[in-house]
């Protein structure tokens, strides 16, 4: 259970976000164990769910590669300590800069998902007298069961190769003379709390496997992607994700060959427990039938209740003991959408007092934006907070 330095954050600028080092380190150390066993299993981090600097080098430093989505990303991680041998890039629209970047820095892998994609690194691999290592993201047609707006492995997506263009594409990377073939690489979504996609996930990769097989196409790599989930309702009683679960299902069910890797991109999981956005109570407002607690923070600091629709506990740090109440937790954003929880269950708020959302590692801090120009928030460590000067 994260202690928060309560008297420390009175002294800082809300709204901001604060990340709990010892227990990322324990989350990342919890994966790695969950693998210690396995040397042919590699753990890729998300970038895209946070990508601020000490939380690179943390992984880094774990000997955690990077999954990135951008040539940002890639240079973040890079930045960030993590070699370039443990760096896989995927994304749908990747620029003509972005793959140079990628090629320059030698990669270990681009993960493609077009045909046209394919033609386009080979032709500035070439370029660039280099040969580009490719993996084929292929959508296995496997239902996550999870939130629309993050599933991603359906036939009909703007993501990764269908399954009958799986063999063309093998065949024409064969005759592009820059492209060595990897491996196989797959997403389904995110937020997956049940291990039965990953299984369903699983078998397709065995079927398409016995298929590539068959047409004589071997691989070195299957990287299954990511999307396991984190426990949003019950956070401070269950930090770390099930990740012995998520590794042995994919022990149990895929087949790996001989010499066979397999690589996962973890990113919520990793980090979401990890990290929280605080924010002040400007207002107590009472409504016809309604309270309102109006906060210095909205949806330019936390985006995914407004986006989503998703709850993330909010805690009142300051008056704990407070009789409960039933108020609205809202935000100051000019727009009606700017909510973070309706009818929330908590510790009657004041003017002043400090609120804490829970799980915001991931996808929180690197979602903000600087609407109705707000700045954007700053962040604090729990293992360098100490030293921070205020003023």
């Amino acid at each position: 259970m994260t202690h928060f330095p309560i008297n420390k954050f009175k002294e800082l600028r809300t709204p901001f976000y604060y990340y709990d080092m010892s227990l990322l380190q324990e989350t990342v150390a919890s994966a790695k164990s969950a693998i210690s066993e396995r040397p042919n299993y590699h753990i890729h981090y998300a970038v895209k769910a946070n990508s601020n600097r000490p939380i690179l080098n943390l992984m880094a430093k774990n000997g955690i590669g990077a999954d990135c989505v951008s040539g940002g990303e890639v240079q973040a991680a890079l930045d960030g300590g993590i070699p370039a041998s443990q760096v896989v890039f995927a994304g749908v629209g990747k620029a003509d800069w972005e793959i140079k970047l990628a090629l320059e820095a030698n990669i270990s892998c681009f993960n493609v998902e077009s045909v046209p994609e394919l033609e386009v690194i080979n032709t500035l691999a070439i370029e660039a007298g280099t040969e580009a290592r490719v993996a084929f993201r292929i959508n296995p047609e496997v239902d996550a069961h999870t939130h629309a707006k993050i599933t991603t492995g359906q036939a009909e997506n703007k993501f990764g190769i269908a399954i009958a263009d799986m063999l063309p594409i093998f065949e024409r990377a064969s005759k592009l003379s820059h492209i060595k073939v990897m491996g196989l690489h797959f997403h389904i979504g995110s937020q997956i709390l049940q291990m039965a996609p990953f299984e369903a996930l699983a078998e397709r990769v065995n079927q398409l496997q016995a298929q590539l097989e068959a047409a004589g196409h071997h691989v070195k790599t299957i990287n299954v992607g990511g999307g396991l989930g984190i426990d949003y309702l019950h956070p401070q009683t269950n930090p770390i994700p099930d990740f012995k679960s998520y590794f042995d299902c994919f022990a149990a069910t895929l087949r790996l060959r001989e010499g066979q890797e397999l690589h996962c991109e973890l990113g919520r999981s990793m980090v979401g427990q990890s990290g929280y956005m605080v924010s002040s109570v400007l207002y107590l407002k009472k409504g016809v039938n309604r309270q309102f607690a109006i906060l210095d923070a909205g949806f330019t600091e936390l985006l995914r209740p407004a986006l989503y629709g998703s709850v993330h506990v909010a805690q009142n740090l300051t008056s704990p003991q407070a009789p409960i109440s039933t108020v609205d937790i809202v935000g100051p954003i000019c727009e009606s959408s700017d909510v973070f929880e309706k009818e929330a269950h908590l510790p009657l708020p004041q003017r002043g007092d400090l609120i804490v959302f829970n799980s915001a590692g991931a996808y929180g801090e690197i979602m903000a934006s600087t609407y109705n120009c707000r700045q954007l928030p700053t962040a604090y460590y729990s293992d360098t907070i100490d030293t921070v000067e205020t003023h």
